[in-house]
């Protein structure tokens, strides 16, 4: 049981690295803005979750609701809320009032980590194959201990003085080109459109 939990946070950490920039984004987008954290918390675990009934779902032959062509084009979900970020911010410019009018949901949240989860599915489920129930489990309760932690590491990068600045200065433009280069990236590695 002690390998398995080991052995989950090892495939937790290498699958959900790249979460700490997305979420380091939401927290520069969120900042001031009275609870923040909680949406952030919520929507990653809505998401996580997502993924994680998916990656099971799989697993137990259930192969019918989420067929593997189908992962890649959820990469169409942070494309599309990228590029509508990136025209609030060609119409709206650098307007402070205006980035106080674009509150971080508990949904948006959901949505980017569960359309970044493709990857993830794609390898949790010949890892859950190939153990037993109870090893299952354990991955499943590792994981969902973990997503706080990863939470957390994003709101403590995204509040270090530099990096706060940088993210307060460039987040309505970083936003959107995450949002928007990571959909490509999922679009494009998992041959969606034949890409």
């Amino acid at each position: 049981m002690i390998s398995s939990a080991l052995q989950a946070v090892g495939l937790f950490l290498v699958t959900n690295i790249d979460d700490i920039i997305v979420l380091s984004l939401f927290f520069a987008r969120g900042a001031g803005q009275r609870g923040t954290t909680a949406k952030i918390v919520a929507g990653q675990y809505l998401g996580f979750g997502g993924i994680l009934l998916a990656s099971v779902a799989v697993t137990l032959g259930a192969g019918l609701f989420l067929p593997d062509d189908a992962i890649p084009y959820f990469g169409l979900i942070p494309l599309l809320l990228g590029l509508y970020a990136a025209w609030q911010v060609w119409r709206n410019g650098d307007d402070d009032e205006t980035m106080a009018e674009r509150p971080v949901s508990a949904l948006l949240v959901a949505a980017v980590t569960f359309a970044n989860g493709g990857d993830n599915i794609g390898v949790y489920v010949p890892v859950f194959l190939s153990v037993d129930t109870g090893a299952l489990i354990s991955y499943c309760v590792v994981f969902l201990t973990l997503v706080v932690v990863l939470v957390l590491t994003a709101k403590f990068v995204a509040t270090r003085k530099p990096i706060a600045d940088v993210l307060e200065r460039w987040e309505h433009i970083l936003f959107p080109l995450v949002l928007i280069g990571l959909g490509l990236v999922i679009l494009t590695e998992g041959g969606a459109f034949g890409l």
